[in-house]
């Protein structure tokens, strides 16, 4: 009996890029739009298929989600009526509830570990090695969201159960987001929504480029770079530095094309999900590229942590550590390994004078707005801040910090070859040019695929091939995604 009610997440892990999610998202979206005058209906379907979706991983982590979801809803509905003093203790008891389950799961055995280590004792006794559940860090930062813009009183407390429980569960950005905020997200739920079929249109068109960044960019960055990081040191340093370059690539093809396929999944349902990558790698300076990247993870701790502590209008000692609260908690929010907390620390020191000087808000245009091209003073910023960001990344991508000190090293070591040339590795060339081409076109539109011909045969030859390369480049081995890991 057991087996044929949990049989239904017998079907595998549903990745975005896998046959699954191919069968899976068209009947969802035809069920969808049958109830489309019972909007209700839809939320309680939608509900339905997200769980369905996130089951698929693990039926347990099914557990979690309701009650992170059921903590966040019930809160809510406390703090709204409760006197200050009552509703901040409300508050404080959800986010701890909250981070203590993400604390459990994600990072109790690397504290632990590391103080067993610093003790000189054994830790296999006290290590819980509990399963990570897919997206935990995503839907409970949103699912927090609401309980503190409700306490903040942004946002009015709803009684809609199946709304706010598929706003925390919408599966287009359940497992890496965006992170959503409720004052935008979750009235969507509480209203009808009709079909766009213009809107419609460019989600599918947002999402084959999402596919191609990832499906063709991506995964095929990913052959050379875990060659080359999988034993560095019989590479010589160009090969190294080209690896690490590749890498920046690979991480941003990854995550940016899951935005782009979660954003333009939901268009489909009409909902609107925010923007989570604006080319960052056209940035100026280290301040503009964080801007740019994981948008609403940046602007999450900015508004609920770093506001909160005073920002930047404190005296400098405390705005030095303002600054470094914020890069190591996002770099800990990443992953329970000491290389993500050196790699928030390395951001903080690259964004520290820039804070200092008042300069970090001087780039909030577009790059050569206005222009087909860039000044040389421009590319050369752009250079420099994708160099300091590529040396970052690579502690980022590192096991551990001494394999991230000894990989820079190796740059300024000798070597015959720049790369282990192959046809599976220049095939990437062309493709990632026309990435870069046709970012830069669309740089200042809502999305990186956004501005088309106009001709229709040519904007349908353009889909064909890319449809054609993308299905030509799908790995016999699904790919997940890097950042479902966190």
């Amino acid at each position: 009996m057991e087996w044929s009610f949990f049989r239904i997440f017998a079907f595998g892990k549903m990745l975005f890029n896998s046959y699954k999610f191919a069968l899976f998202l068209p009947v969802v979206f035809l069920v969808y739009w049958l109830l489309r005058r019972r909007w209700r209906w839809q939320n309680a379907f939608v509900l339905l298929a997200s769980y369905v979706f996130y089951g698929c991983w693990d039926w347990r982590f099914l557990l979690l989600i309701a009650f992170t979801s059921a903590c966040s809803y019930a809160s809510g509905l406390l703090i709204a009526p409760a006197p200050k003093h009552v509703a901040r203790r409300l508050l404080w008891a959800n986010v701890l509830v909250n981070l203590g389950i993400l604390f459990l799961f994600k990072y109790y055995d690397f504290f632990a570990g590391s103080l067993a280590a610093l003790l000189g004792l054994d830790a296999e006794g006290v290590l819980l090695r509990l399963v990570l559940p897919v997206g935990i860090s995503f839907y409970t930062f949103q699912a927090l969201s609401y309980s503190i813009d409700v306490y903040r009183g942004d946002v009015h407390p709803t009684r809609d159960a199946v709304a706010f429980f598929a706003y925390v569960s919408f599966f287009p950005q359940l497992v890496a987001g965006p992170i959503e905020r409720a004052s935008s997200l979750l009235p969507q739920f509480e209203r009808e929504r009709r079909f766009s079929y213009p809107e419609a249109v460019d989600g599918l068109r947002q999402m084959l480029w999402g596919f191609f960044k990832k499906v063709v960019v991506a995964d095929g960055c990913a052959v050379y770079v875990d060659r080359v990081f999988g034993d560095p040191a019989q590479y010589g340093g160009c090969t190294l530095v080209m690896a690490a370059v590749l890498f920046s690539v690979q991480i941003y093809g990854d995550f940016s094309g899951y935005s782009d396929i979660a954003i333009g999944t939901a268009k489909l349902f009409g909902i609107k999900l925010r923007r989570n990558f604006n080319v960052p790698y056209f940035s100026r300076d280290i301040a503009e590229f964080w801007r740019r990247w994981h948008i609403s993870l940046t602007t999450w701790f900015r508004d609920y942590v770093y506001i909160p502590l005073g920002g930047s209008r404190v005296s400098p000692g405390r705005l030095v550590l303002n600054v470094f609260v914020i890069f190591l908690l996002s770099g800990l929010w990443h992953g329970a390994n000491w290389t993500y907390v050196a790699w928030g620390a390395y951001n903080a020191l690259l964004f520290m004078p820039l804070v200092l000087l008042k300069r970090h808000r001087r780039y909030r245009d577009t790059v050569a707005a206005g222009r087909m091209l860039p000044t040389l003073k421009e590319a050369c910023r752009m250079a420099l801040t994708f160099g300091l960001a590529t040396v970052g990344w690579v502690i980022f991508r590192s096991p551990s910090i001494g394999f991230a000190f000894r990989y820079l090293c190796g740059w300024f070591r000798g070597g015959e070859e720049l790369m282990p040339v192959g046809g599976e590795y220049l095939i990437l060339l062309p493709a990632l040019a026309l990435m870069v081409v046709v970012e830069w076109i669309n740089r200042d539109e809502a999305h990186e695929f956004a501005r088309q011909p106009r001709r229709r045969w040519v904007r349908w030859t353009a889909y064909v091939a890319l449809i054609f390369i993308i299905t030509a480049f799908m790995q016999t081995t699904e790919m997940p995604f890097i950042y479902f890991q966190f």
